[in-house]
């Protein structure tokens, strides 16, 4: 098992959370994808904001989430309504 604190943008907590929804190392949260992982987390009624999924994305690119490219944020910010609109 690695060490998602390893990973950017993944501090104490978020690696905590993201260890109680199954995603224990960075090779699985790479596998996953920033997507699956929000998912995951927001089943087990976490806040679900933009920043943690840039946050996550930005772990998965291996980056700081501030220099995700615009498209990326862009589809990123698409997604995250979807999955809000779903659960209204």
């Amino acid at each position: 098992m690695g060490d998602l604190r390893g990973v950017p943008n993944i501090g104490k907590i978020l690696e905590e959370k993201l260890i109680e929804v199954g995603i224990d190392s960075p090779q699985e949260l790479k596998r996953v994808g920033s997507r699956e992982a929000f998912r995951r987390m927001n089943l087990q009624g976490r806040d679900g904001c933009i920043n943690k999924l840039y946050a996550l994305e930005g772990a998965v690119q291996g980056v700081r989430w501030h220099y995700l490219s615009a498209e990326v944020k862009k589809s990123l910010q698409e997604f995250l309504t979807t999955i809000k609109n779903k659960h209204i």
